[in-house]
């Protein structure tokens, strides 16, 4: 039996930055909470696609 994680959860990997902006977290807590929201899976997508910010 293999483990499959979620799919990413960008309300809480939004949600964990939130609260490291208003000073509730320790940054270690919040990257923490976005790693386990799916933050790296989305981060690949984005390379992966060639996204750019735009101006």
């Amino acid at each position: 039996m293999s483990f499959v994680p979620p799919a990413p959860d960008l309300a809480k990997i939004f949600a964990a930055w939130e609260e490291f902006e208003t000073g509730g977290q320790q940054p270690g807590c919040v990257l923490a909470n976005m790693k386990s929201a799916g933050l790296p899976r989305v981060l690949a997508e984005l390379v992966e696609q060639g996204w750019k910010p735009s101006d």
